[in-house]
């Protein structure tokens, strides 16, 4: 580690039409360090991670790289300049080899009048690239036959290829298995020890002590303010990404019986959960709460049937099940909105009136052809009930706004009368008066008797809906809270602790 700023940034602005995202950022990193970049959503930092990569221009401020003045007009200028990044989504081509994604765009060729690829000389440049992070693949192997692990491995690999000074890392476990994620670790370390300055953004606050030298935290655009990682306890992490937080009760008290219409017991998936109990009583909103990668997202998919479940049992109102299937599911009256609404809850080409009516099919159908009449006055009824606004029902789903369209994610289940929702991420990419109508929708099923499994990363959202909270955290429950009675910071801190 040392002290000299390799890259500082000086009253960096960035403007929106509409939207300052970024204000008077100024901030320095050094050399050899990890440094965490850490907000809540809207904090500016994919913003800030934009203009440190050159996808996108500051529109004030300036930004300097080894004391020299840095303007990017690219990613690719970005990289030529020393400054690599790893994205969340990978980059990687999936039909070649490790060797061939690793070298794409610079394979080495033979000397001589007819040039070929020179694998030999390939694969002794993928090794040294491999082994001077430590890792161990097979060359030949097409990463699609990797696990995404290992991709994410190669696809750093690739990013050190070309000697970076500063290697930007965005959310890179966030689909990661846990054995996967002390592999990435000790590359990572690796990397910090030969000089690099990584910086590393994340969601999931609980990984800092393991891999941080330093956390900056944002808010509203603004740097709150760089603290060494000793100091960097969730109490504190919690206050500078919140500041002052209040939450807003339920206007009216839960209407949920004692009636228990979901149990699950010892629920285990290999990698990602262990040992889950817990019960929903017939109208209570049940809150998961979680960083990014306690299993929140697959404990729902496995309870719902959409991936498998090594052991444990699944009752649904006093039945049973050692394995879910999700047409099992849909009859026994549970719904799912899933996280990702535009490739799993939506088919967008199609029509509205389609996408409100596709999980009641067998009520709007008859011998298996669609009674468009039936499949109108349903939709209909949607669309008033949830106040969905559109020009046509004949429209493709995909010409309504983030708001409407998982509006329609739910509306498609309300149509099947299910007795149990549960709720990946509901309010994902939507404006507030939006989030609020789905949560008093959620609030208005309760008094109906219809149970809600509500998962959202914004734990105030938690606060705010839920009538009981139980936290997951690396894979086990670890408690059960009152909203009434838990405030936001202590919520993430019972996330966080090891």
């Amino acid at each position: 580690m040392n002290d000299e700023a390799v890259l500082s940034l000086e009253n960096l602005r960035k403007v929106y039409p509409g939207t300052v995202a970024v204000e008077n950022l100024t901030v320095r990193f050094e050399g050899g360090k990890v440094h965490a970049v850490i907000g809540k959503n809207g904090s500016g930092k994919s913003t800030t991670i934009k203009m440190i990569s050159g996808a996108v221009a500051p529109t004030r401020g300036s930004m300097r790289l080894r004391g020299q003045l840095l303007e990017l007009a690219s990613p690719r200028d970005a990289m030529d300049k020393g400054i690599a990044t790893v994205y969340q989504e990978l980059s990687l081509v999936p039909g070649l080899t490790v060797a061939e994604n690793l070298l794409l765009g610079r394979l080495p060729h033979t000397a001589g009048s007819i040039t070929r690829i020179d694998w030999r000389e390939t694969d002794a440049q993928a090794e040294r690239m491999l082994s001077r992070l430590g890792i161990h693949l097979d060359l030949r192997t097409p990463v699609k036959h990797l696990s995404v692990g290992q991709q994410q491995l190669v696809e750093i690999a690739k990013a050190v290829g070309s000697d970076p000074d500063v290697l930007i890392l965005d959310e890179p476990t966030s689909a990661l298995a846990r054995h996967e994620v002390d592999q990435l670790f000790q590359v990572i370390r690796n990397l910090r020890d030969v000089g690099i300055t990584i910086l590393y953004i994340s969601h999931r606050l609980q990984e800092l002590p393991r891999i941080a030298d330093t956390v900056s935290v944002l808010r509203d655009g603004e740097l709150v303010g760089r603290i060494g990682i000793e100091e960097a306890t969730p109490d504190r992490i919690v206050s500078m990404m919140f500041g002052e937080v209040r939450h807003r009760l339920r206007s009216t008290a839960p209407q949920m019986s004692e009636h228990i219409i979901l149990r699950v017991d010892g629920l285990s998936r290999e990698s990602w959960f262990e040992d889950v109990t817990f019960n929903i009583r017939e109208g209570e909103v049940l809150g998961l709460a979680g960083m990014l990668g306690s299993g929140r997202t697959e404990l729902l998919r496995s309870v719902f049937g959409a991936d498998p479940f090594q052991s444990g049992t699944v009752t649904m109102d006093g039945q049973v099940l050692h394995s879910t299937d999700p047409e099992m599911m849909k009859r026994l009256g549970v719904a799912f909105t899933p996280e990702n609404r535009a490739t799993e809850g939506l088919i967008l080409r199609h029509s509205i009136q389609e996408n409100l009516t596709r999980a009641s099919m067998r009520r709007t159908s008859r011998h298996g052809l669609r009674k468009k009449t039936a499949e109108r006055g349903l939709a209909d009824r949607q669309i008033e009930n949830l106040d969905i606004r559109l020009s046509s029902l004949e429209d493709p789903v995909a010409t309504l706004s983030g708001g409407n369209q998982q509006k329609v994610v739910i509306g498609n289940w309300l149509g099947d009368r299910p007795r149990l929702i549960l709720f990946d991420e509901p309010s994902r990419g939507i404006d507030v008066n939006a989030k609020q109508q789905i949560f008093e929708l959620i609030w208005a099923l309760s008094r109906e008797g219809i149970a809600s499994l509500f998962v959202s990363t914004e734990l105030e959202e938690l606060l705010d809906v839920c009538d009981r909270i139980i936290v997951l955290r690396d894979g086990r429950i670890q408690t059960s809270v009152s909203p009434a009675e838990t405030s936001l910071e202590q919520l993430y801190a019972l996330c966080m602790e090891e």
